[in-house]
């Protein structure tokens, strides 16, 4: 009753890889605009901090999609099982270390809008390492998966849309509501290194 309900409400597994491969794509944009910010980061940082700030809920939803998959699997869902497991490298080691370290460095991040010095900013640094090397690794295996997946024809697509689209709304706003403190980082940063910030 339960896989019924949800396969024609969310699309079961087709809808949860149309899902992840959706909000894959926007990350892979956001992340690149996140990227472009590390070659500048002295004048960049307000712009690295809201796109940080923006990119928690859309990396919450990747998670969250991930996840389902990975539970619906070890429960035994028959679809999710006639899927398959991910390469048991990818699975044992390399998504661990990517989920940890996307905690640890978005977490790390948000705890550096109110400070810019400290051992926070060497674990931002080391976390952002660990998790660009996990990133890439997740990235070159999946990507070329992405155009089929997103057209995958399952019902649910207006809702699966409705969530990244809400996630994304959802960062603008807390982008939004961080800039003050964004712009304290910025003006301490522009003191710090003797530029003035007017």
């Amino acid at each position: 009753m339960f896989d019924r309900t949800t396969k024609r409400i969310l699309g079961g597994s087709d809808g949860n890889e149309q899902l992840t491969a959706i909000v894959a794509t926007l990350l892979l944009l956001l992340l690149a605009v996140e990227g472009a910010t590390l070659l500048n980061m002295r004048s960049l940082l307000t712009v690295h901090a809201f796109v940080g700030v923006l990119l928690i809920p859309v990396v919450a939803v990747k998670l969250g999609s991930t996840g389902w998959r990975m539970l619906r699997y070890y429960l035994g869902a028959d679809e999710y099982v006639r899927r398959g497991p991910p390469h048991l490298l990818l699975r044992a080691i390399v998504a661990p270390v990517l989920v940890a370290s996307t905690i640890v460095l978005f977490g790390s991040g948000v705890g550096l809008l109110g400070q810019r010095e400290g051992a926070l900013v060497g674990l931002h640094k080391a976390s952002f390492l660990v998790w660009f090397g996990a990133t890439t690794v997740h990235v070159l295996t999946r990507v070329l998966r992405l155009p089929r997946a997103i057209r995958l024809p399952s019902p649910g697509i207006a809702s699966r849309l409705g969530i990244v689209g809400a996630s994304l709304v959802t960062g603008l706003a807390l982008a939004t509501v961080s800039l003050p403190a964004v712009d304290h980082l910025q003006d301490s940063v522009s003191a710090h290194i003797g530029v003035d910030a007017h």
